[in-house]
């Protein structure tokens, strides 16, 4: 079980590779942490999974803080990752302060959409001593300029685009970087490139770990599940099943006065 960010490098180069979920609240996070989740990230899918938004684009910087607080307050041991939400990192300045605001709401790292284009962002999160997690392939904040959630990688000129926004935050400064809905050949050759541990997300199986919501992992969200995620749960068919039982119980209580 992961402890620190700083067991990263180690991980990478012996493993075993690391097991990544996200938390939007302390009850989930507590349990989460005490079954031996390596990190939890506080991501900004939240804003669909808990507050029913049509995508992440609509999440804030109130909200992200809002999380992360909660999760800090169940978590003894997982480092805890912090999504910057859309529009909060346009410049390296705006990027430092929220990246501060994250870091002092309970985040031990905070993560961004996005490859070369915001290095000079990276560079400024870094210099000040604050560690950070990359995130390329398919972006959830550009949903609606691709115009929907495409798998990346397909093409020549998408491969050399995801080797380059690796390797340059690689060599910007991340600690690691998560690999979202990639070919997986592709995941694997940038997994050997980079000295930052991969996380992958619908990118293969030969990454340096693996993250998934905890709400498709549980079961807890039917309305919408992606095709790579397994649940080993049905939490929404218990609570259907118990809220209905609930129901009837109080029925029962009526027509028996």
């Amino acid at each position: 079980m992961l402890t620190s960010l700083s067991e990263l490098p180690h991980r990478k180069t012996h493993g075993p590779p690391l097991a990544v979920l996200t938390a939007y609240d302390y009850p989930t996070a507590r349990l989460l942490d005490e079954a031996g989740v390596d990190i939890l990230l506080v991501g900004d899918s939240l804003g669909m999974v808990v507050l029913g938004l049509p995508d992440t684009t609509g999440v804030t910087m109130e909200m992200m803080l809002h999380h992360t607080a909660a999760v800090k307050r169940a978590v003894k041991r997982a480092p805890i990752i912090a999504d910057l939400p859309f529009h909060s990192y346009p410049t390296p300045e705006e990027a430092l302060t929220n990246a501060r605001r994250l870091m002092e709401a309970g985040a031990d790292a905070v993560k961004l959409e996005g490859g070369t284009t915001f290095v000079p962002q990276v560079r400024a999160i870094v210099a000040a001593g604050i560690p950070y997690v990359g995130h390329i392939g398919m972006l959830p904040q550009s949903v609606l300029e691709e115009g929907g959630y495409k798998k990346k990688g397909k093409t020549p000129e998408q491969v050399e685009r995801l080797i380059a926004d690796a390797l340059a935050l690689d060599d910007a400064g991340a600690c690691a970087i998560v690999l979202e809905s990639i070919v997986p050949d592709v995941s694997a050759e940038i997994t050997r490139r980079v000295k930052a541990s991969t996380i992958g997300i619908g990118a293969g199986s030969q990454t340096d770990g693996q993250v998934l919501v905890t709400h498709d992992l549980l079961g807890s969200f039917p309305w919408f599940r992606p095709p790579f995620a397994k649940p080993l749960a049905d939490v929404a068919g218990e609570t259907l099943r118990a809220a209905r039982e609930y129901v009837e119980r109080v029925f029962q209580l009526v027509r028996e006065r």
